[in-house]
């Protein structure tokens, strides 16, 4: 069993907005305007690699909308597992948005949610052991 570790987020898209940033280096830079707003909080785990779509691991945030630049180190809550492997790790408590995030995946996409023992095995297993958690300068 792997034991409970936090990990170092960055929101890059708000829940209930369209406007979409991405992060790439140590910033957090334009980059689209979604047709539908998020239902989640949506950004990436910085420091992290995800050979599924070659860029660092996503992550979604329940509950509140959180601000764009928004650091939280946190235990995942699950794990949002997708056929194509580009899996996004759950943060929050698992109530009412977890229904509206499976229903923002198409069919094809195979959503489901794992839990947060699956969510640490997932994240380790993509993690160098010897890799510290990266520092994120402030926004």
């Amino acid at each position: 069993m792997t034991e409970a570790r936090e990990w170092l987020g960055v929101v890059e898209w708000s829940a209930g907005t369209r406007e979409r940033l991405i992060w790439r280096g140590d910033t957090l830079q334009p980059y689209r305007t979604e047709p539908v707003p998020a239902p989640v909080n949506y950004g990436c785990l910085p420091g992290t690699f995800n050979p599924a779509d070659a860029a660092e691991v996503d992550a979604v945030w329940l509950g509140v909308p959180l601000a764009v630049g928004t650091q939280i180190t946190a235990r995942p809550t699950g794990l949002l597992h997708l056929a194509d492997g580009d899996h996004k790790v759950v943060f929050g408590e698992l109530e009412d948005e977890v229904k509206a995030l499976l229903a923002w995946f198409p069919a094809h996409r195979g959503a489901t949610l794992l839990g947060p023992q699956q969510a640490q095995e997932w994240l380790e297993s993509l993690a160098a052991p010897s890799t510290p958690a990266p520092s994120i300068p402030a926004p």
